[in-house]
């Protein structure tokens, strides 16, 4: 069991495609603890080569170095509706009584056709990649191959990871199959400026404290740290610093309703005070946009009542997005502009 106050434990995945019974069934438990405990660990010893971390991790800063107007022809917002492309600085506010978050990022996920019927049928984040021109960002072609095989192994990873979930819920390794068949993932490169020495501390969040909307997250961090995790019983955050190949990963908040709060979607957030640029990437793996997530059978009691009503993974993933980008929208109307700091005193995790 985690420790109170401890940071998510470093987990070694390779057991798991071992011929070693007995120490998948550590790991399974280990892993059953954390997410009793806090939602949070990290994996190394997983199938994504280090090299290919390394890589994408490299195309990551070089996107970002790019000028705002060479950026801004990939944007978002202007471009499509699939959540596809270039995201500006300050667009979201995850933290109710924050300034929007000072972080950018690029939105990639499956090679979706405009005739795929995920396309025509307008299901969650299904479409087109948006990828800068050969003029603005040279050899964009690898950058392309590069980020889609990160991309398809780390969804990979998420599968086996789910395999090892299920196991931990004394269900069979495969029960989570056909939610993952269909499924759609969003990898989403990120920067992060360092917050400036005057910022108002209580205010300014590389990525403010929320939980993730999905099923899973994989994130992959470089070596400058910034992500904090929510210890409860402690009420601290904890710092999880960055390890060299591994992987963090995360419950999101439909694996939290799927096992009736038996499992936990934790609040985490990023700061960065370091003094340095920070890069992440993580892949939110949602599941398979119909599939209807509700309380599994061994999560409640006989006759007991499940806490939340059914629900389709598209939706519960929409009902995030709608959340989070409204609150940018309120801000930049000026609503929240003469209670944001008496907000942001009265958050209990601050």
């Amino acid at each position: 069991m985690p420790r109170a106050g401890s940071a998510p434990p470093i987990l070694d995945f390779s057991v798991f495609y071992s011929n070693n019974a007995s120490a998948k069934e550590k790991l399974v438990a280990d892993v059953r603890n954390c997410c009793r405990h806090n939602g949070f660990f990290q994996i190394t010893g997983h199938n994504v080569p280090l090299e290919l971390q390394q890589k994408i991790m490299e195309w990551n800063k070089r996107f970002f170095d790019l000028s705002l107007e060479e950026k801004m022809t990939v944007s978002k917002d202007t471009t499509n509706i699939w959540n596809r492309g270039y995201e500006l600085l300050h667009s979201q506010i995850l933290e109710e009584g924050t300034l929007p978050e000072l972080k950018e990022g690029f939105y990639i996920g499956d090679e979706i056709s405009k005739s795929h019927p995920y396309f025509v049928n307008k299901k969650l984040n299904s479409g087109p990649n948006m990828w800068p021109d050969a003029s603005i960002m040279p050899n964009v072609e690898d950058f392309k191959s590069t980020a889609l095989d990160y991309y398809s192994q780390v969804v990979a990873l998420a599968k086996d990871i789910l395999k090892v979930l299920a196991l931990t819920l004394d269900l069979d390794e495969g029960w989570f199959n056909e939610f993952a068949t269909g499924a759609v993932a969003t990898m989403r490169l990120l920067h992060y400026p360092t917050q400036p020495p005057d910022s108002p501390q209580k205010l300014t969040r590389g990525i403010g404290a929320h939980t993730d909307f999905g099923t899973i997250t994989l994130l992959l961090q470089d070596r400058v740290a910034g992500l904090q995790v929510y210890d409860y019983a402690t009420k601290e955050w904890l710092d999880v610093k960055p390890t060299l190949g591994a992987f963090v990963v995360n419950l999101g908040n439909l694996m939290m309703r799927w096992t009736n709060d038996k499992y936990i979607s934790n609040l985490h957030r990023v700061i960065n005070v370091s003094g340095e640029e920070r890069y992440s990437i993580p892949v939110f793996f949602s599941g398979n946009p119909d599939f209807v997530v509700e309380c599994l059978p061994n999560c409640r009691k006989e006759g007991e009542e499940a806490k939340y009503s059914p629900i389709t993974v598209e939706q519960a993933v929409l009902d995030g997005y709608a959340y989070s980008y409204g609150r940018v929208e309120k801000f930049k109307k000026g609503a929240a502009k003469s209670d944001i700091v008496v907000q942001a005193s009265e958050l209990a995790v601050v």
